[in-house]
């Protein structure tokens, strides 16, 4: 039977069938065109037999019950570190890990800072993006040029105060409770409201909140 494992034999031993066929053929890597030509030449393979099959290059065994491959090498031959990676290889086992350092972070979209204004009159800035400004007194609230936010960038206002209102200077688009133009303004509904202004393009702003336009 395979498996018999490895006998030396000495100058005028005698070596029998039994030996050729357990000791040498069956734990030898047998070649075969394919897996049919391997069962017509091994009616009943036992475990432990290796073959090689030059149909698909594929080297196998027998585990007591069916043939199974050795390996799956695939087509790989090298895992390469892209951008904000590091490690990968050509060969064996490899890692790929994140290389925080290169992942660069716009503070002000993480940032949620917020910020407490008593100013009556404020115009938001670019550096506004993703903050919160809290106003204690009632005013307005300005979105200009000067605001700049990109698509997706927000500031959040918090109307502590009383009767605060939330106007355009000319050059940007409000829209928002079903009004939008160059010249139209939102006033808080209620103090204590919390609204958004959200850059949808450029120089175009969303109210989002409640608010009434005129």
């Amino acid at each position: 039977m395979a498996g018999a494992g490895y006998k030396a034999w000495a100058a005028g031993d005698v070596l029998a069938a039994a030996e050729v066929n357990t000791y040498l053929m069956e734990q030898a890597v047998m070649t075969f065109a394919d897996s049919a030509a391997r069962t017509s030449a091994i009616g009943t393979p036992t475990e432990g037999m290796v073959s090689f099959l030059k149909d698909t290059d594929s080297l196998e065994y027998y585990d007591g019950s069916s043939w199974t491959g050795v390996s799956n090498p695939g087509d790989i031959t090298a895992v390469t570190a892209g951008t904000a990676l590091t490690g990968g290889g050509s060969s064996g086992d490899v890692t790929l890990d994140v290389d925080l350092s290169a992942i660069a972070i716009n503070a002000t979209q993480v940032s949620n800072t917020l910020t407490s204004s008593t100013a009556t009159a404020y115009t938001v800035q670019t550096a506004d993006a993703n903050t919160i400004l809290q106003f204690t007194a009632a005013g307005t609230v300005t979105v200009g040029t000067a605001t700049a936010f990109t698509a997706g960038q927000q500031v959040q206002i918090l109307a502590d105060g009383t009767a605060l209102t939330i106007a355009g200077d000319g050059g940007v688009t409000l829209a928002g409770a079903g009004t939008a133009g160059t010249a139209v303004s939102f006033t808080v509904g209620n103090q204590y409201e919390a609204v958004a202004i959200v850059g949808v393009g450029s120089d175009a702003y969303r109210i989002i909140g409640n608010v009434t336009g005129a």
